[in-house]
């Protein structure tokens, strides 16, 4: 019996990735939902290719020419943000959550509802919700499987293993695109040069972010609120290599490490095929032409995005998604060239110092509405700070 499947951010390079996957055993799979954004041509071809019941652009304005693009195929065309989160209410039996920022929250959460289980490589849902979904997915019987490399990897270390027996977690970086820039050069950094990845093939907005670490500084709050662990436990060591994807130290001092060619498939097919592992299309590594994996402490001040995170764990509440609120305004206004790129780490902390304070509940499962109201009024006291700067 087919798996029914829906792909949110369908049209990314995840989504991209999560469809060659799909597309290579097509008659094991049928598709409900495929999401995106302004590609319509992408996301209208495949999903004729794919055979999907439903096509969504959360873009209102782009209802009009996906409908042009479907037309006479019998996929049916939707469009918005709410569009998005009624497909993810659809049954569906796997799901992939590939919406890049806080927008993927809400369809996750309607997927976990219908007890789908979700593949996360959405790691805003969890900065800035993570006893939220956790819960959620435990009250509808659903299952989460992450989808970040890092956190695939982290997860794979732990088969078979008793999590008490965790001492702590490695999660490795490549250090982005300026990992090796003279620290006198980064102010000046430009949204091209900061754009250019030099291991992996990504969208704009995680290569950037790569570069400033603050993907690094999400997925550090990602994996305490994946793995329940604590701030202590989380490491993060500069791989430049990409080879080792992250580790996991137990308390007699053995560490098991995840090592595998920088290609998200690995993650994304091991979450497609979980708990089996199935033959996927990616590079064998020659350790012997390898020869060497270097390791580095990362720099606080190359990367002054990534001590924030343990800050946002200690406060617990709304800070998660205050941080990456203001994270997402600050690379905004990066990419519009507003602002420097070593001002988005100064801009995000000046946010966190403002509203965090006003948000109280730290140990309590905020709801999906608090959550907005503490995103919304980062993102306003963010542009407010951004604003008076310039």
């Amino acid at each position: 019996m087919a798996r029914r499947v829906s792909i949110f951010g369908a049209t990314g390079s995840i989504g991209q990735s999560t469809i060659d996957l799909i597309d290579r055993d097509r008659d094991g799979y049928e598709v409900v939902a495929l999401t995106g954004g302004r590609n319509i041509r992408r996301l209208a071809a495949d999903a004729i290719r794919l055979r999907a019941q439903v096509a969504v652009t959360c873009f209102d304005s782009e209802l009009d020419a996906l409908r042009d693009a479907l037309a006479g195929t019998g996929i049916e065309a939707a469009a918005g943000t709410a569009a998005v989160t009624e497909a993810a209410a659809r049954p569906a039996d796997w799901v992939m959550s590939a919406i890049v920022g806080a927008a993927g929250l809400a369809p996750g959460l309607a997927a976990l509802k219908q007890g789908a289980t979700l593949a996360l490589a959405n790691k805003e849902s969890l900065v800035t919700a993570g006893p939220l979904i956790m819960q959620t997915a435990r009250d509808n019987g659903a299952r989460i499987l992450p989808v970040d490399s890092e956190h695939s990897a982290i997860f794979q270390g732990l088969v078979g293993e008793d999590p008490a027996a965790v001492e702590r977690v490695v999660i490795t970086a490549s250090g982005g695109a300026f990992r090796d820039w003279p620290l006198d050069q980064l102010a000046g950094a430009t949204v091209e040069q900061a754009s250019t990845h030099p291991n992996w093939n990504m969208g704009q907005r995680i290569t950037i972010d790569s570069a400033t670490m603050f993907n690094k500084a999400l997925e550090v709050i990602e994996a305490k609120e994946f793995f329940g662990l604590s701030g202590d436990q989380i490491e993060v060591v500069i791989h430049p290599e990409s080879l080792i994807h992250a580790l996991v130290g137990y308390h007699d001092g053995a560490m098991m490490a995840h090592v595998g060619a920088p290609d998200m498939r690995h993650a994304i097919g091991y979450a497609l095929h979980w708990p089996d592992r199935k033959p996927l299309p990616v590079a064998r590594l020659n350790l012997a032409q390898i020869g060497t994996m270097t390791f580095r402490a990362p720099d606080p001040a190359r990367y002054p995005a990534l001590p924030l995170a343990w800050r946002v764990m200690e406060q617990g509440g709304a800070a998660g998604a205050v941080f990456n609120a203001a994270k997402e305004v600050a690379l905004d206004l990066f990419i519009s060239k507003r602002i420097a790129f070593l001002d988005m780490a100064v801009l995000v902390e000046k946010v966190l110092d403002q509203v965090s304070p006003q948000m109280d509940g730290a140990n309590a499962v905020l709801g999906l509405e608090s959550i907005r109201d503490a995103d919304a009024m980062a993102r306003r006291v963010a542009m407010e700070i951004a604003e008076r700067a310039i």
